[in-house]
């Protein structure tokens, strides 16, 4: 992995990781289709300053193809509002530190998922996979595990926030990312109205009142850290970056710690340890295997 795209991951994972305490302060005003639907629409106008910029750079360049974009910009942004939604549905009957636990279960998603679209995996990555999972446990759990309604549906959300990662690694490389994310952010806010309006009742008050929250979540949770996976994910293994985003979970915890004044418990920071282990071992560069032709030539070379 490039250096430039493990710190645009990790970037994505630091803003989405502080977005968890502007999104608890913002829904206690607002409801959560409410919440996701404005902050989509803000993360999707936030973009189109750069987009209008982009066109002028080009000059005559060879436009992106527009069937592919808008096509990726459907996908992504169906399978963001359906995860999305589920987190929040599941989070209403789950404690936090378990839903946080049950979502981050993508980083073994992703690379099991990636089998069945051929995609190669070392086992370097599953061992910091394993490591990852276990310091996620750590992390988050602090109750007995059993399963109930709620861990279903968040269940159901890991599996398509990892469907997620899978079709940005397809898309990103065949289409302009900030146009991708763009289009991803106005059909997830537009998808979102929808049971905005049916099931909440949005008011211009309860916005105002949380005005800040959906600013972070809006400009910097959606416009700029979704807009930065997609480009950090480009030519990068999926399940590499599964892993860098599920820092979101340990950065959430210390974000918790710093702004809120939450105490962090022995439990809870060798968690953290055991992730940033984790993510270390996956950057490892491994030993490149020598070519018959490179082995020939270096013999060759030692028998002149």
């Amino acid at each position: 992995m490039k250096t430039k795209n493990a710190c645009m991951l990790l970037l994505t994972a630091a803003i989405w990781g502080f977005a968890f305490v502007a999104q608890s302060v913002g829904m206690d005003y607002l409801g959560p289709f409410t919440f996701n639907a404005v902050r989509s629409l803000i993360g999707g106008i936030t973009l189109l300053p750069f987009i209008a910029l982009s066109r002028t750079k080009e000059d005559g360049k060879k436009a992106p193809r527009s069937r592919t974009l808008w096509l990726g910009g459907l996908c992504c942004g169906t399978l963001l509002f359906a995860a999305s939604s589920l987190q929040q549905i599941g989070i209403q009957y789950t404690a936090a530190g378990k839903a946080g636990f049950i979502t981050a279960c993508y980083i073994v998603l992703v690379p099991v998922f990636g089998i069945l679209l051929k995609k190669k995996t070392g086992l370097k990555v599953w061992a910091a996979v394993v490591i990852a999972l276990a310091g996620l446990y750590f992390l988050c759990m602090t109750e007995k595990f059993t399963v109930g309604k709620g861990d279903v549906y968040l269940f159901l959300g890991a599996v398509l926030f990892a469907l997620h990662i899978l079709v940005i690694d397809y898309f990103s490389p065949r289409a302009d990312g900030v146009r991708l994310a763009c289009i991803q952010f106005f059909v997830c806010g537009i998808l979102s109205a929808a049971p905005m309006f049916l099931l909440e009742t949005p008011k211009v008050s309860g916005i105002m009142q949380s005005w800040l929250p959906i600013l972070y979540a809006g400009v910097l949770s959606c416009g700029v850290a979704y807009t930065l996976q997609i480009l950090g994910q480009k030519n990068v293994n999926p399940a590499v970056a599964s892993l860098i985003l599920s820092l979101e979970s340990c950065i959430s915890v210390l974000a918790g710690f710093i702004i809120l004044g939450e105490k962090l418990s022995v439990r809870e920071l060798s968690g953290c340890v055991l992730m940033f282990g984790a993510i270390i071992l996956a950057q490892i560069p491994e030993k490149k295997k020598k070519t018959l032709q490179e082995a020939g030539n270096e013999e060759s070379a030692y028998s002149s």
